[in-house]
Order: structure tokens, then C-alpha cells, then sequence
């Protein structure tokens, strides 16, 4: 009998390569615009200032607001780039982005004018991420393949809810 050529094990999965490739990225981006706002990292106003401008937008009140969408950006980023809790992540940092586009919808669509392309374009990726998960290569992977599945019975089921 001969044996079957195998795939390595980067190429198994085309959609978690696929997820990964779209993941890291998009946390890093992400990762960085909350470090702005957080800590006033990488050019940044830091969170006072940021909470500020936040409030004169009519995101009230500015120091909280600021807060949030800088910690959903920064520790969503973060754990987008591990790939864990991938899809809550990401759900909460397409929330952000929904709510940046906002601020920029009158503006057009073009970033140069400051416009919503920006805001609209990690709002597609975070959603997409939120769908389809961090992949195969995500730590949300290995958590559910190392850990034992329980299956319960429709009895049991309806005592857990």
C-alpha cells in the first residue's frame, strides 16, 4: 500500500489561514489606535484629551467614552492577534467602528478629507472576524480542540438553561 500525500499543516486549512491573515493585521491596527487613545502611545492624545474631543463630538461623557472605545480597540486588538475570544472581539470592536463611522459620515467617504473609508473598512474585517472566527491557527482552536466536549442529554440540557 502506498501512503497518502499530506498537506502540511499551514495549508489544512484555507479559511484559517485565511482567518489569521485577516486577524493579525487588523489587531494590530487596532491594538495601536487604542494605545492612542489609552496611553497616548504612537502619536496619541492619551485619554484625557481623547475623552475631550470624544465629548465635543457628542460622545458624552468624553473620559468614559474614551475609555471604552480605546480598551475595545487596544484589548480587542490584542486578543484578535492571539486569536482568543476571537468572536466576542471582534464583535465588540465592529461596534466601535460603527460607532466611529458616525463621527466621519458627513465628511464623505475618503480618509483624506476625513471621511468613514477607514472606520468602514475595519468595520467589514471585525465583522467578517465575528462570523467566521480566528481560524484554525487561533488560540480559540486550541482551547476547543484540547478540551473535552461534554454532551448532554436533552434532560440535562434543559436542567443547565
Amino acid at each position: 500500500m502506498s501512503k497518502k500525500f499530506e498537506v502540511p499543516s499551514i495549508l489544512d486549512s484555507k479559511a484559517g489561514l485565511a482567518a489569521t491573515v485577516l486577524r493579525i493585521p487588523v489587531g494590530i491596527v487596532l491594538a495601536a489606535h487604542g494605545a492612542q487613545k489609552l496611553f497616548g502611545w504612537f502619536g496619541g492624545y492619551g485619554l484625557e484629551a481623547t475623552g475631550q474631543w470624544m465629548a465635543s463630538v457628542g460622545f458624552a461623557p468624553g473620559y468614559l467614552m474614551a475609555l471604552l472605545a480605546g480598551s475595545a480597540e487596544f484589548f480587542g486588538g490584542i486578543l484578535l492577534i492571539a486569536g482568543l475570544l476571537t468572536r466576542p472581539a471582534a464583535a465588540v470592536a465592529a461596534f466601535t467602528m460603527a460607532m466611529a463611522m458616525t463621527v466621519h459620515l458627513g465628511n464623505g467617504l475618503f480618509v483624506s478629507a476625513n471621511g468613514y473609508e477607514f472606520a468602514l473598512t475595519l468595520l467589514a474585517a471585525t465583522l467578517a472576524l465575528a462570523l467566521q472566527g480566528g481560524g484554525a491557527f487561533a488560540a480559540d482552536s486550541l482551547v476547543t480542540r484540547t478540551l473535552p466536549r461534554a454532551e448532554l442529554s436533552p434532560r440535562e440540557l434543559a436542567a443547565a438553561a
